[in-house]
């Protein structure tokens, strides 16, 4: 178990680093067993990969990515002291990542960029994954067969678009977790 305000890094070049961590009220870090099993799912994938972590919170999703292969990652947080805190520790651990202090929501209806990868776990109580996924899709946020993580409390219910599919999913405690796979539209419809 990581100390009080400190995250481990479970894998990568940057295994065992640590990430501090503001505490901050509502801050829900993703599981160490969580991020081994995603991390096991997207291995294949992640080397030389454009990656977003959307509603970053502490990080620890996006910095993973990256310290397991990952050639960018974008990390946006609206609250300034979680993006200070990612700007701290990306410096700390000399990596780089794209560090954006804004509204998820409001940063999606800007001028896009495709990602590869997409980590969205929205703060529960924001019920952000249907808004955030509509505008991802239609945003031009997502490579034409991008992977989507999706991480929620369990019995949450939420639409997802119709060309995220299911590739795997598992549950820890009170949380669900899911990885899609964006299918290319179909060019003769």
């Amino acid at each position: 178990m990581s100390a009080p305000g400190t995250i481990r890094i479970i894998g990568g070049t940057l295994r065992n680093s640590r990430l501090v961590v503001p505490d901050l009220p509502g801050l829900r870090p993703t599981s160490d067993r969580v991020r081994e099993t995603l991390f096991n799912w997207l291995q294949p994938v992640l080397a030389g990969s454009r990656c977003l972590d959307l509603f970053a919170g502490t990080g620890a999703l996006g910095i993973e990515a990256l310290s397991r292969g990952a050639a960018e990652v974008t990390l946006v947080d609206r609250d300034p002291k979680l993006a200070a805190a990612l700007r701290a520790n990306l410096a700390r651990l000399k990596v780089h990542g794209d560090v954006v202090a804004q509204d998820a929501l409001r940063w999606l209806t800007g001028t896009a960029r495709p990602f590869d990868i997409v980590l969205l776990d929205p703060p529960f109580a924001l019920d952000a994954w249907e808004a955030a996924a509509r505008q991802l899709e239609v945003g031009g946020w997502l490579a034409p067969s991008a992977w989507i993580y999706v991480e929620a409390p369990r019995g949450a219910t939420f639409e997802l678009p119709a060309s995220w599919l299911p590739h795997r999913e598992g549950a820890a405690g009170e949380v669900v977790y899911a990885l899609y796979r964006r299918t290319p539209a179909d060019p003769l419809s």
